[in-house]
This record gives C-alpha cells, sequence and structure tokens, in this order.
C-alpha cells in the first residue's frame, strides 16, 4: 500500500492548511488511518485518527478544535483540515494506515500502523 500525502506549505499563524493523503487503487474498509507530525529535534507524535469507515475520531489535545480529519471514499483520500494554526504547528507530517480497527488506546501508537506516507512539511510563521 503506498500512501501520498500533500498539502504541506508555508502559512502564518492563523492560517489554514488542508493535508491529503492518497491511497491510488486502494480501498480502506475496516481500516483505521491516522496522522501524525514530526518536529525537528523531537519524537514523531500522534495528530488525529479514525476509522476509514465512520465512527469516533481521536485527536491530540494541541490539535483538538482546530483539526478535523476526514475523507473522500469516492477519492480513496483522507485529508486534515488544520484550521487556526499555530507556529509550534510546524513539522512534517506523515499519514499511517492500519488494515485493523484499531481501539482507541491503539492509534495513538505510531507502531500500530503498518504503512506510512512519505511526510508533507508544514511550517507556521508568526
Amino acid at each position: 500500500v503506498q500512501l501520498q500525502a500533500s498539502g504541506g506549505g508555508l502559512v502564518q499563524a492563523g492560517g489554514s492548511l488542508r493535508l491529503s493523503c492518497a491511497a491510488p487503487g486502494r480501498t480502506f474498509s475496516g481500516w483505521t488511518l491516522a496522522w501524525f507530525r514530526q518536529a525537528p529535534g523531537k519524537e514523531r507524535e500522534f495528530v488525529a485518527a479514525g476509522r476509514w469507515g465512520g465512527g469516533s475520531t481521536n485527536y491530540a489535545d494541541s490539535v483538538k478544535g482546530r483539526f478535523t480529519i476526514s475523507r473522500d471514499s469516492a477519492k480513496n483520500t483522507m485529508y486534515l483540515q488544520m484550521n487556526y494554526l499555530k507556529p509550534e504547528d510546524t513539522a512534517i507530517y506523515y499519514c499511517a494506515a492500519s488494515p485493523r480497527g484499531l481501539i482507541t488506546s491503539s492509534r495513538r501508537l505510531p507502531q500500530e500502523y503498518d504503512y506510512w506516507g512519505q511526510g508533507t512539511l508544514v511550517t507556521v510563521s508568526s
């Protein structure tokens, strides 16, 4: 499974970006999809996750209320809408996928995901 992440860029604080994660030819029925990020000198951290078919979504406390994860089944694409961006959101953002329907407590763990996109850089200027 190849995940293609895109949509990163440079934005001013308070602005918005929408990241995309596409998997051409792949259906994700029953899968868990997620976004992680890694800032320079820091460990990769969980951002958001959800089941492809719907249901509950989970967000890191630092992005709750500002970021929204969604999907377009027709395009086999997952999105991360990021609003009210802050300089501390600057990082490389990675999409990840697991063929398992992960429970909430597992969704935050990078080791639970089998497939990763190449990452897209988000830079938020102050």
